[in-house]
């Protein structure tokens, strides 16, 4: 029977819950750098393309604003020229509100040639203030010059500067693409760290799994043989038995029975030759070879199972285990118990009957030991068994028979531990504790 992997199913429910933790965190921090990322260029690509959108419209205005200031210069008639006039003052209108809109997201890097820009749009607003007064002969008159002098150059100008401000949201673009890139580099590093870390945890918990199913394949083989080397020695012991049986039948019973028969021939011609004096004589010697065989074959049921077991209980078959032994050896078997119940279970009983038979057989044959002390007691939840004796001892880790094998069996097989305490020179002590829960 192999122990029980405890600490090995630790290990590995522990490596691979923290395989699973690092899968786990792994996914989760590739969510969310993936969502950092996408956040990161959506928000740059819509301030830019607000930002483009409002300088667009800017330069529009602008060149618009130069178109009508040509078409109320150089329209001869007062009506129509008012209504380029009122067009240049709603393109203003629009001009400034996205200027002010712009002004709330220019960067470091935008300010000053936005604020170049607002300078020379007042210049240019102020330049064409006088024009709004001029009368239809003047503007005639100097119209093409103020526009080829004053009106054009300035449009080029601020054109150029938004210009300049479009190329600087451009570079703002590029650098917040190379912000992306680098969030992306960070998080394709941390995941490779990850995933490195992965691998590594996943090759230890199968190489550990490896040594730890090879150690268990060696154990089971181990085990296997053992449970043959068991079942050829249990066949074994059971043919011995067997043997044993047959030679005393035949050595014990079967004399003893045809010692019976002769002596029921010779009673039969005392009877016929009508000898009474003899005759009783012969009918005592026959009844006392009748008892000497029905006591061997009680003897014999009753080391295969005795009745008293079933009919007294634990307690008196142990004692009288003792008291057999005693009378056979010589060797001294005490027996003490302490509130041993009677209404044990069956399977409880006949463990510990065989384990003090199989003990006292052992100090009898290997130990040579001249007292055995043999404790018995119930407590609530276990029913516990204590054999010392003072043989010779030996080492438990190097020599075991048989029939400590078959104890640890039977205690094994109700769920009990065994212990074996022994040392060369010093007896033996074997310590059995049986659960009576499980049993119950």
């Amino acid at each position: 029977m192999l122990p029980t992997p405890v600490n090995s199913r630790l290990v590995l429910m522990a490596g691979f819950g923290g395989l699973l933790l690092v899968m786990l965190f792994a996914e989760f921090d590739g969510v969310q750098a993936l969502r950092e990322i996408q956040s990161s260029n959506d928000a740059i690509r819509e301030d830019f393309l607000l930002r483009t959108r409002l300088l667009e419209r800017i330069r529009g205005d602008v060149y618009v604003s130069g178109t009508f200031v040509r078409d109320y210069l150089l329209e001869p008639e007062s009506g129509k020229a008012e209504g380029h006039r009122y067009s240049l003052l709603e393109t203003r209108n629009d001009m400034d509100a996205a200027l002010q809109r712009y002004s709330t997201l220019a960067n470091r890097q935008e300010r000053e040639p936005f604020h170049v820009l607002q300078r020379e749009l007042a210049a240019y607003w102020n330049v064409l203030e006088p024009v709004f007064q001029w009368a239809p002969e003047q503007r005639q008159r100097d119209g093409y010059v103020f526009l080829r002098d004053e009106v054009f150059p300035r449009r080029q100008a601020m054109l150029a500067i938004a210009d300049q401000i479009g190329s600087i949201n451009e570079s703002q673009l590029n650098a917040g693409k190379q912000l992306a890139e680098q969030t992306y580099a960070r998080f394709r590093r941390r995941l490779t760290i990850i995933l490195a870390l992965t691998v590594s945890l996943g090759v230890i918990l199968a190489m550990f799994t490896i040594r730890t199913s090879s150690r268990y394949v060696t154990e089971i083989e181990a085990a296997r043989a053992q449970l043959k080397q068991l079942s050829a020695r249990l066949v074994e012991v059971q043919e011995n038995e067997r043997r044993r049986i047959s030679r005393e039948l035949h050595d014990e019973v079967g004399q003893e029975l045809t010692g019976v028969l002769v002596e029921m021939a010779n009673l039969s011609t005392l009877v016929r030759a009508g000898d009474l004096p003899a005759l009783s004589i012969k009918a005592d010697e026959i009844k006392k070879e009748v008892e000497n065989s029905i006591s061997v074959v009680r003897n014999m049921a009753l080391l295969l199972r005795p009745s008293m077991l079933d009919d007294l209980g634990l307690v008196p078959a142990l004692e009288w285990q003792a008291r057999e032994v005693f009378k056979r050896t010589g060797v001294h078997a005490r027996v003490k118990a302490d509130g041993v119940s009677e209404d044990l279970p069956e399977e409880h009983k006949t463990c510990v009957y065989r384990l003090v038979q199989e003990a006292l057989h052992n100090c009898v044959q290997h130990a040579g030991a001249k007292n055995v002390n043999i404790e018995v007691a119930q407590l609530r939840d276990s029913l516990r068994l204590a054999i010392h004796d003072d043989g010779k001892g030996f080492n438990p880790a190097v020599r075991k028979g048989m029939g400590l094998v078959g104890m640890q069996e039977r205690v094994w097989h109700l769920g009990g531990t065994f212990a074996i305490d022994s040392h060369p020179g010093s007896g033996t002590a074997i310590n059995v504790a049986l659960p009576l829960v499980e049993a119950a």
